[in-house]
């Protein structure tokens, strides 16, 4: 790894990190709260951005494990940093980072304990780190910095969420403008709807903000359920599925082929696995909950498009359904969204591959000599993307399972041990038990917030990202 140029981009990163700080700066100004958390945060990032910057100048040639190393080491830069304003508003050290890396990886798993006694401006910059964070910071970064060039195609493979990248034009700059372009058409249409809805200015930007990037977040402990409307349930579940749906693919539906969306193998599994949750849950809660037909299928389709795309809102206290809604829920937390969404998890495309190459092994074991490629979108995938797959899901499953038996050895509970690991590694955020919807990660050991804290962070990045960083 050649840091000279890893500490060169990552100074211009910080000081891009500097700069968007200062918009939660004059949200303080306009509440008449304390300037002095985001003051010293945009000084302290700016100025170590512009000192790397002119310290480790390079014109040397990227190889691909500095654009794996750029992408992991900014991200934890990212939410380093972005601790600032939370540390200064009272937040211990670790709790801030644990906060700012849940907010920039998008998972909403939070250690507020009491989420309403902080400014607008606080809750408000906690929630951007999530918008920011959706479609990759590492991406606005490369839509904004000219003359990246090939640097800019490994950044670009590095962070892009999937087994494959989508390149909607020859240069990766002009990918990551038209992907950033959709993000933030699809956000200001969401802010309109809820604004229509009767929510507050200030509730609708914050919650578009963590809609789109499938994050959660929410400056009110109870989150959606504080509202209690059908109509702004409806807004977020509508963009949560679109969120958690691939971008490049919206971009194709509006302005090439308007069927792109309907005719991909991925979206269409998407979609059957929310509808197949959405009812098997409904049914549960109708039987177990004695909720209404209205009610089980309200709380069913809000939550399961919540925790699919690993947004992790809430209307209901989910912890409190029976063990066989919760299991429901705990399923849908390994597949996530699709490929190129901003939702975590293990995504859908990968999943919908492994069924396929389950069923062609199946095929293969009664007619030996066959030959059946396996086919996405009526193309082939290659043995060596299919390996890919395999090895990306065991690594996952091991991760998931060293955590969860540090946490247990730490005392947890089995079910908050494993929903705690599976929600941070998926980037959900809330889990069962002592991680409920309506609770928090602060009573967790320090210990185990490190290790949650390094879950978000390879989950975020697809653990390939920040191993091969690692290894080498």
């Amino acid at each position: 790894m050649n840091y000279k140029i890893v500490l060169n981009v990552l100074g211009g990163l910080l000081r891009f990190l500097g700069l968007i700080m200062v918009v939660p700066l004059l949200v303080a100004y306009y509440y008449d709260e304390s300037l002095y958390p985001f003051i010293v945060a945009v000084v302290v990032t700016g100025l170590t951005g512009i000192i790397l910057s002119l310290k480790y100048k390079s014109d040397e040639e990227w190889k691909t494990r500095d654009g794996f190393a750029i992408v992991s080491l900014g991200w934890l830069a990212a939410a380093a940093f972005g601790a600032i304003p939370f540390v200064f508003d009272g937040i211990s050290p670790l709790n801030a980072f644990f906060e700012s890396m849940s907010g920039f990886t998008t998972t909403g798993a939070t250690v507020f304990v009491d989420i309403e006694n902080h400014s607008r401006s606080i809750l408000f910059w906690r929630s951007m780190t999530q918008w920011i964070g959706g479609m990759g910071i590492i991406m606005l970064f490369i839509a904004i910095l000219p003359k990246l060039g090939v640097a800019g195609r490994q950044l670009f493979r590095a962070e892009a969420p999937g087994p494959t990248e989508d390149k909607l034009k020859p240069r990766i700059r002009e990918t990551a403008k038209i992907l950033w372009m959709v993000y933030v058409v699809m956000s200001l249409i969401q802010v309109v709807l809820l604004i229509l809805a009767k929510m507050s200015v200030y509730d609708a930007v914050v919650h578009t903000f963590t809609t789109m990037a499938c994050g959660g977040f929410s400056p009110y402990a109870d989150s959606v359920k504080t509202f209690n409307s059908p109509m702004i349930e409806g807004i977020i579940i509508l963009f949560m599925f679109l969120a958690g749906a691939n971008f490049a693919l919206h971009y194709k539906t509006l302005y090439s082929n308007k069927k792109s969306l309907v005719n991909d193998n991925e979206f269409r599994f998407y979609a059957l696995i929310v509808l197949f949750a959405t009812g098997i849950l409904a049914i549960l809660l109708w039987r177990d909950m004695n909720y209404t037909v209205f009610d089980s299928l309200r709380y069913a389709v809000f939550q399961v498009v919540s925790i699919v795309t690993t947004t992790g809102f809430a209307t209901v206290d989910f912890n409190q359904w029976s063990d066989s809604a919760r299991m429901v829920l705990f399923t849908v937390m390994f597949i996530g969204g699709s490929a190129g969404s901003t939702a975590g998890g293990i995504k859908v495309v990968r999943v919908l591959l492994l069924l396929k190459y389950g069923r062609r092994e199946l095929f293969k074991s009664v007619h030996r000599k066959a030959i059946k490629p396996i086919k996405l979108n009526g193309k082939t995938v290659s043995d060596d993307v299919m390996k890919s797959i395999i090895a990306f899901v065991v690594i996952y499953l091991m991760i998931f399972m060293f955590s969860s038996g540090i946490l247990s050895i730490l005392g947890m509970d089995m079910i908050s041990s494993l929903s705690a690991s599976i929600a941070t590694l998926g980037n959900i955020g809330p889990g069962f038990n002592l991680v409920g919807p309506m609770a928090n990660y602060d009573i967790i050991h320090p210990i185990g917030k490190l290790v949650l804290i390094t879950n978000m962070w390879i989950g975020r990045l697809e653990v390939y990202t920040v191993i091969v960083m690692l290894i080498e």
